[in-house]
């Protein structure tokens, strides 16, 4: 009879409010790989102590970042499968990539990916099966949309150079956006392939003697000297990272970070309370925004149309 008792109080204090409590009270540690990303990963952060996640109390995080330096990617992708963290976050192809190639066990949701299908991070996006889920920054109609705004800023424009990454999984996907596009509108598209930012100083020198219209930069490159060196030469440089407007570069449009950002953290959210990746789509963005900043056009001498002004969505000044 008190084996019966035992049992049965047992039974009611394990689907009690305590066994929840107990089960949320456990210490969560997240592994983070940032390629290029870090402003992205703080407003996961945010986003994730607004679910209740606060560091120190019930949740650690072991932040890996490359500083856009590729080859480093796979060490720290080991690393935080050695340290057997619950969950990786991974910010760009790049780095989706190393994560997926280190572990098939621990769950990865990726932020701000190229197409994760195509790249075969996953097997469809509505079905990603596997241990790897998240969200891709990109669509195919962001190729044309930036190529009508270098067009409404610089009329007549003829070509335009391409800054992309030779060592990411979704650069060939990137050009063809670029490459389609400028067949549609008649306008050519010159494609250099580079590593790292130690080739930009020869092609920006290039492309200014050429007299290209605007410089596309590839998100998963380092931005810094791509954007010192258009304002030296006064070259518009765009691409379809909001990001990339934030440092500087004369406009972007692309997925609402924050909006992304927001999402990401509600899926690891789900994953952490017990959901699985493969059953969590990846998700396309949804809410696009237009970044234009000002204040690089006054460096560069150039003057934004009104009417592509009034349609920003924000404008740095």
């Amino acid at each position: 009879m008190r084996r019966r008792r035992f049992i049965a109080l047992a039974g009611m204090l394990a689907a009690s409010p305590f066994s929840a409590l107990a089960q949320e009270s456990r210490k969560f540690r997240i592994g983070v790989l940032i390629h290029v990303g870090a402003e992205s990963w703080r407003l996961v952060r945010s986003s994730l102590q607004d679910l209740g996640y606060v560091e120190g109390r019930n949740v650690s995080y072991e932040v890996r970042d490359s500083g856009a330096r590729q080859p480093a990617l796979a060490a720290m992708a080991a690393d935080l499968v050695r340290l057997k963290v619950d969950l990786i976050i991974t910010f760009q192809t790049p780095a989706a990539q190393a994560a997926s190639e280190a572990t098939t066990v621990i769950p990865i949701v990726m932020a701000s990916v190229g197409d994760p299908v195509a790249t075969g991070l996953v097997k469809s996006l509505a079905q990603p099966g596997g241990n790897i889920t998240g969200f891709s920054g990109l669509t195919d109609l962001l190729g044309a949309k930036i190529l009508d705004l270098v067009r409404e800023i610089r009329p007549g424009a003829a070509r335009v150079a391409v800054l992309a990454n030779s060592a990411d999984s979704f650069t060939p996907g990137f050009v063809r956006q670029i490459r389609d596009a400028t067949g549609r509108v008649g306008m050519q598209a010159q494609v250099a392939l580079v590593r790292g930012e130690t080739e930009y100083d020869a092609l920006f020198s290039e492309w200014s003697r050429a007299g290209v219209a605007a410089v596309i930069l590839q998100p998963s490159l380092p931005r810094a000297r791509a954007i010192d060196l258009a304002i030296r030469h006064r070259l518009p440089v765009a691409g379809p990272s909001v990001p990339i407007a934030e440092a500087g570069a004369l406009f972007a449009y692309g997925a609402n970070v924050r909006d992304q950002m927001t999402r990401t953290a509600v899926y690891v959210d789900r994953i952490l309370k017990g959901e699985k990746p493969s059953n969590l789509p990846v998700q396309q963005p949804v809410v696009f925004e237009l970044v234009i900043n000002l204040r690089t056009a006054r460096a560069i001498g150039l003057a934004v149309p009104n009417a592509v002004l009034a349609r920003a969505d924000r404008v740095i000044e």
